[in-house]
C-alpha cells in the first residue's frame, strides 16, 4: 500500500490453524525473503515457541511466488539460518502458481483484516497495526501485530555455493515445492 507521503505498509502473516491465532509483522521497507523469514522468526519467539515448546519440526505452507517463493534462494538460505538457530526441521509446502487462494491464511486471516479496516483511513503505521491487532471473528480468531521498521534491502544475491550449504531434503512429490530444511 504505497503512498509517497505516508510510505507503505507490508504485512506478512503467520496463521496457526490449530489455535486460530495469527501474527502479522508489518514492515515499511521491502517485501524480501529476509523480511518473510524474520516475520516467521518473530512469530516463533513471541507465540510459537511457548505453544509448541517440545516441537522438533515446523510446517510452513507458502505461496509459490513472491518473497517466500519456491525459487527464492534467499528464502531457503534464511530458513536454513532459522532452522539452525531454533533446532527445528522446517518443512515447506508451496502452493502451485495461481492457487494461493487455497492457503488458509488468505480466507481465515487476511480477508478478515481487510473487512476490519474497510472504510477506515490507513493514515499511520500505528493505525494499521492497531486495526490488524483488533481483528477478530465469531470463531475466536486472535491476532497479534507488530510494526517492523528495519531495512530489508532488495537485490541480495545467493551464490550456488551458499545455496549448496543449505541442508534440503526434497519430498518425492514435487520436491521443488515440498521440502524440508534441516538444522
Amino acid at each position: 500500500m504505497p503512498d509517497r507521503l505516508l510510505g507503505k505498509a507490508i504485512p506478512f502473516g503467520v496463521y496457526d490453524l490449530s489455535k486460530n491465532e495469527a501474527f502479522v509483522n508489518v514492515g515499511n521497507d521491502h517485501d524480501t525473503s529476509v523480511f518473510a523469514v524474520e516475520s516467521i522468526r518473530i512469530w516463533w519467539y513471541r507465540m510459537g515457541k511457548e505453544c509448541y515448546e517440545n516441537a522438533k519440526k515446523l510446517l510452513i505452507t507458502a505461496d509459490g511466488g513472491g518473497s517466500n517463493g519456491y525459487r527464492r534462494r534467499a528464502w531457503k538460505t534464511e530458513l536454513a539460518k532459522l532452522a539452525e538457530e531454533t533446532g527445528l526441521q522446517i518443512s515447506v509446502c508451496h502452493f502451485p502458481t495461481g492457487t494461493s487462494k487455497w492457503n488458509k491464511i488468505e480466507h481465515r486471516l487476511f480477508s478478515h483484516i481487510t473487512m476490519n479496516w474497510r472504510g477506515r483511513p490507513l493514515i499511520t503505521m500505528d493505525v494499521i497495526v492497531s486495526l490488524i491487532a483488533n481483528t477478530t471473528t465469531a470463531s475466536g480468531l486472535r491476532v497479534e501485530c507488530v510494526s517492523d521498521e528495519r531495512a530489508y534491502p532488495i537485490g541480495a544475491k545467493i551464490s550456488d555455493d551458499e545455496l549448496n550449504l543449505v541442508k534440503i531434503v526434497k519430498d518425492d512429490f514435487h520436491g521443488d515445492w515440498n521440502y524440508t530444511i534441516l538444522p
